[in-house]
């Protein structure tokens, strides 16, 4: 924390500096609260400009003590808020009912490599089934891979698991499963960081994407999947059945129920669904452009509410 601080300290005098009118902050967990507090705070004493909020969440996944208190503290003195989910809204106004804020969708990612056509993307990231879906991003419990692994004994055996993301926490538990269901042959790790000239293989080489999420506010995921126009296998969780619309862009089924996730995998295979979905999904694309959050950014910078 101490250290936290002085790295703070150093950057709201940087920030002073720069006399911007609206210095936004990434926020999505109270570990961020000491350090952003301290240079929010310098900033309101100041008079430098307001503060912004993007919200990926308020309140954390995984709950730890003093969460409340720090979520609390760090939102007292912010003058605006960006929330990207009407779940993430909801969270905010139980902590700052008198915020004033946008609601504003998550952007579509497009930053990232087009990546090699499916055949040499396969070949390079060791697939090797006929068919393969893919699980991409941070590995954490409440993401909801363990899941996943076990629907995969459900599925066709022609259907591969293509899993692309660091782990968060132990991977034997995870590791151990696919042994003990005995689909070593069947799910194709990539667990670690992918870097962004990586990306595209890895959304290439699938059919779909599953968000296997037992809970959730809205996902970044979604947002690459549009970029690629990748259909969507996902959770009943957070704000995604806002975005994935089931049965146009892909499937929604409850969460913690690999047998109801295996359904929908078998089903997107056996109805050959991925040409309709993919219309779909690039069709919707064009509602999740950068434009509203520069626009509300920039009418929070000129003092707007």
């Amino acid at each position: 924390i101490a250290m936290m601080l002085r790295v703070a300290k150093r950057m709201d005098a940087w920030a002073e500096a720069q006399k911007p009118d609206l210095t936004v902050f990434k926020y999505w967990m109270p570990f961020f609260a000491p350090s952003y507090n301290a240079i929010v705070r310098r900033l309101h004493k100041k008079r430098v400009g307001r503060t912004c909020f993007l919200l990926d969440n308020v309140i954390p996944h995984e709950k730890r003590p003093g969460d409340d208190f720090l979520t609390r503290l760090v939102l007292e003195k912010v003058d605006t808020f960006i929330a990207q989910s009407a779940v993430v809204r909801d969270d905010l106004l139980k902590f700052r009912p008198d915020a004033v804020y946008r609601e504003v969708a998550h952007p579509v990612y497009s930053l990232f490599s087009a990546g090699a056509e499916k055949s040499e993307a396969r070949l390079r990231l060791g697939v090797k089934t006929e068919r393969c879906v893919l699980f991409f991003g941070f590995i954490r419990g409440y993401k909801g891979l363990m899941n996943l692994i076990k629907s995969l004994s459900h599925v066709q055996k022609d259907v591969g698991l293509l899993i692309a993301g660091e782990f968060y926490e132990d991977d034997a538990p995870y590791k151990d499963e696919v042994k003990r269901l005995n689909l070593e042959n069947r799910v194709f790790w990539h667990d670690r960081y992918i870097p962004n000239e990586e990306v595209g293989d890895f959304w290439n080489a699938a059919e779909a994407v599953v968000l296997p999420y037992e809970s959730a506010t809205q996902s970044g995921i979604v947002q690459i999947a549009m970029n690629y126009g990748t259909p969507i296998i996902t959770t009943n969780v957070g704000g995604l059945p806002d975005v994935v619309k089931d049965g146009e862009m892909g499937y929604v089924v409850p969460p913690g129920d690999p047998v109801a996730l295996a359904g929908a995998i078998e089903r997107f295979y056996r109805e050959g669904k991925e040409p309709e979905f993919r219309a779909a999904v690039a069709r919707e694309r064009s509602r999740y452009s950068w434009e509203p959050l520069a626009t509300a950014l920039e009418e929070f910078a000129r003092g707007g509410r």
